[in-house]
């Protein structure tokens, strides 16, 4: 007779836990030095993107504004 999928269960939990921990052993962490570099590279690239948005939006909205004003 067949095992149900139900008892086979904790056998296919535990292969997969034990997955995950041979694949977390070949992952390469950056350095805290990398991490610092990324993160400052991501918030000067966010702040340079919000600027340009923001100034795109004021562009629109004056623009906006004075095509209602010939109204």
């Amino acid at each position: 007779m067949k095992k149900s999928k139900l008892q086979d269960l904790p056998k296919k939990i535990k292969k997969y836990f034990l997955e995950v921990k041979s694949e977390m052993k070949k992952v390469v962490w950056p350095t805290r030095q990398e991490t610092l570099r990324y993160t400052a590279t991501v918030i000067a690239i966010s702040f340079v993107v919000a600027i340009f948005l923001g100034g795109i939006d004021y562009l629109l909205n004056i623009g906006l504004k004075q095509l209602i004003s010939f109204s």
